[in-house]
């Protein structure tokens, strides 16, 4: 019997892609048990891999064709969940060619953080297969055929690869290029200048050259915001205790619990992070898997955070404010000290003047935006930021936009063992300014992405 293809459908969950065991977290309430039988069952007409039995061939091939949808499509990320044999789970070569001479190059990972992935069937492996696509209009579909080899000598290959440094950080580079860098030092109380320095866990980005960061780190004005970074500054359980990880005021802090898988390809390069956060008495009242997405895009940075939260100590309520909590950017310290009055906003509604900001709850109207966008100028260049928000994260999404350099949103929500706080974003960096319409196309890949089905 020929092997199952995993359901192809409108690609709506996110397109992360990780490894790790820690994948025992319970279902939303709202999901239905499903068991491994029913899905089996329900899955005996679906796709098929074209090929010949897996231990006699070097090849594995599958026929697709992509759906643009209602959207024009330009470098678009797509995810497509797959099975594949055990002996190509780590196929080192993924291919995808098309009519009139179109090739394409693939990466074949581990389903990501925030995925479902389906049984993956006897000697079957779920894995998820990941290409950028150049271009494709509005309306129209692109055939292709995707090859999984062993083939290949990927030596000579650019692509992304992980460096640490132990106890420091670590960095993604895109050949020699440096991409994004994870500040994990443990905390450090040996004086308040060393607690301040390594209170929190946080992601720095480079510009799109690899030539600077753009994202501030400790010190500056509001040391507490740096890079890309996610926290609360009102959390309160366990019957009148409260913690602020944002501030990381008393023993609240953010500590780095581990890595627990990284992905490194000629698509993208991607990592996993356990957190722990760290209430009264440093108690771990909740665990967190953060998992950073960098592909690789054409004319920018495209990052996607996703993360999810459990309660170690029962109900944990999660509040703040639009300045102070959320998943929020912080441009580096010489936009506050230099620039900040060439920093203006791009919003679905249009641009705004420099200098002028939007803020909840001064701007009532200032919440579940799809999108805003920050243009900003670093040593004499300048950058636009987006920030992508999904409508499957909590609402109401509360923003918050500072000429500065930080920008971002905040929700409020209670969690608890059985049920998890799942989000993900997307950031895109660029040089230059932006256009509404440009902005909307990357969040329509988003949360419209590309549709994926059999020829």
């Amino acid at each position: 019997m020929n092997p199952l293809l995993l359901p192809i459908l409108p690609l709506l969950t996110p397109t992360l892609i990780a490894q790790g065991p820690n994948r025992n977290f319970p279902r939303r309430d709202s999901r239905p048990i499903i068991t491994r039988e029913d899905r089996l069952r329900q899955h005996s007409d679906r796709f098929l891999f074209q090929t010949r039995p897996a231990h006699r061939s070097r090849t594995e091939t599958l026929k697709i064709t992509l759906a643009a949808g209602t959207h024009d499509r330009t470098n678009t990320p797509v995810r497509l969940p797959v099975s594949v044999p055990k002996a190509f789970a780590e196929a080192r070569e993924v291919s995808l060619k098309g009519r009139k001479g179109v090739r394409l190059v693939g990466q074949l990972t581990a389903p990501g953080l925030l995925a479902d992935p389906e049984p993956a069937g006897r000697d079957m492996v779920a894995r998820e297969l990941h290409f950028i696509l150049p271009s494709l209009e509005a309306g129209r579909s692109l055939p292709l055929e995707v090859t999984l080899s062993h083939s290949k000598d990927l030596a000579g290959e650019e692509s992304f690869a992980w460096r640490d440094t132990l106890g420091e950080s670590t960095e993604l580079r895109f050949g020699a290029r440096p991409v994004l860098r994870y500040m994990y030092k443990a905390l450090d109380e040996s004086s308040k200048e060393a607690r301040d320095l390594t209170y929190k866990v946080f992601h720095h980005l480079y510009d799109p050259s690899g030539t600077r960061l753009v994202t501030k780190g400790a010190g500056g004005l509001f040391p507490h915001h740096r890079g890309l970074y996610y926290g609360f500054n009102k959390v309160s359980y366990g019957g009148g205790k409260t913690a602020d990880v944002w501030h990381a005021t008393g023993d609240a802090h953010q500590s780095h619990a581990g890595f627990l898988a990284s992905e490194a390809g000629p698509v993208l390069g991607r990592h996993r992070v356990a957190i722990h956060w760290h209430g009264p008495g440093k108690e771990v009242f909740a665990r967190e898997e953060r998992e950073l997405t960098v592909y690789r895009v054409p004319g920018g940075q495209l990052v996607e955070f996703a993360s999810r939260l459990a309660s170690r100590v029962g109900p944990v309520k999660l509040d703040g404010d639009p300045q102070h909590a959320g998943f929020h950017f912080r441009a580096d310290n010489e936009v506050a000290e230099t620039t900040k009055g060439q920093t203006y906003y791009l919003r679905p509604d249009g641009a705004g003047k420099p200098g002028e900001t939007r803020n909840w709850p001064a701007q009532q109207t200032h919440v579940n935006l799809p999108w805003d966008a920050m243009s900003f100028v670093l040593g004499g260049r300048r950058y636009t930021a987006v920030y992508l928000d999904r409508p499957s994260n909590p609402k109401e999404a509360r923003f918050s936009e500072r000429d500065y350099g930080r920008f971002g949103s905040y929700f409020e929500y209670e969690l608890d063992e059985k049920r998890p706080l799942e989000v993900s974003y997307r950031i895109w960096l660029q040089e230059g300014d932006m256009t509404a319409p440009l902005v909307a196309a990357r969040a329509a890949d988003f949360v419209e992405p590309v549709e994926v089905r059999t020829k």
